[in-house]
């Protein structure tokens, strides 16, 4: 596994162990505040991720993909690109 994958997984087990806590943390009545400082930990390291997964895909995938004489491949990956920014900005 790649450096910048094991900085994602990391990411993602953070958000999740966080995630678990703000289960708890509601389940257990605490302070509305307290909570929602919780859950935009777990907002900035999901997004840290993504950003990060953009950017290995940018770098590999689309790379190779443009390269490719195939314009149905290339068509494809921009299509791609532009589904996961419009799902991004909502």
């Amino acid at each position: 596994m790649t450096k910048e994958k094991q900085q994602i997984l990391v990411a993602f087990k953070k958000a999740k162990s966080l995630t678990e806590k703000i289960i708890n943390m509601t389940e257990d009545g605490r302070y509305c505040v307290d909570i929602m400082q919780q859950n935009l930990a777990v907002i900035g390291l999901l997004k840290s991720a993504h950003q990060q997964l953009m950017a290995n895909h940018l770098n590999s995938c689309v790379v190779n993909a443009l390269s490719s004489k195939n314009e149905n491949t290339k068509k494809k990956i921009v299509e791609e690109i532009l589904k996961v920014n419009k799902l991004a900005s909502k």
